[in-house]
């Protein structure tokens, strides 16, 4: 499959595509004339990627943790786990951060609508 049809079928772009290449996210070999051939596999493999992406795991860590995911970009090996659980108590202390952050910001809001504005000078 050439990087065009890649591109149509999972609807990710010529661009994006390469960008994956170069992070060895996703493999290609080239034909003599230097284009780009992938896989009868690669679109699953693109959108294992993409679920990962998603999920909010930075393409350095996919490299790493690709080999884990099987079979559609829903079904994880164990050794994924302890990785996705580490993400999610990460995402859990930056919402609890945002809503400390919110409830001070929303704080400074209603004091100053409270109070009267300074004349002008």
């Amino acid at each position: 499959m050439k990087i065009g049809e890649l591109s149509r079928e999972t609807g990710v772009s010529v661009r994006l595509l390469r960008y994956y290449e170069e992070q060895v996210l996703l493999a290609s070999r080239r034909t003599p004339g230097g284009q780009r051939v992938y896989e009868t596999d690669a679109p699953a493999v693109v959108r294992r990627i993409r679920a990962l992406l998603a999920a909010g795991l930075p393409t350095r860590t996919i490299a790493e943790v690709l080999d884990c995911v099987c079979g559609s970009e829903a079904e994880i090996e164990p050794c994924l786990s302890p990785l996705l659980v580490a993400r999610l108590d990460a995402i859990d202390a930056q919402i609890h951060g945002l809503q400390d952050t919110r409830t001070s910001l929303a704080a400074l809001v209603a004091a100053t609508e409270d109070r009267p504005l300074a004349p002008a000078e």
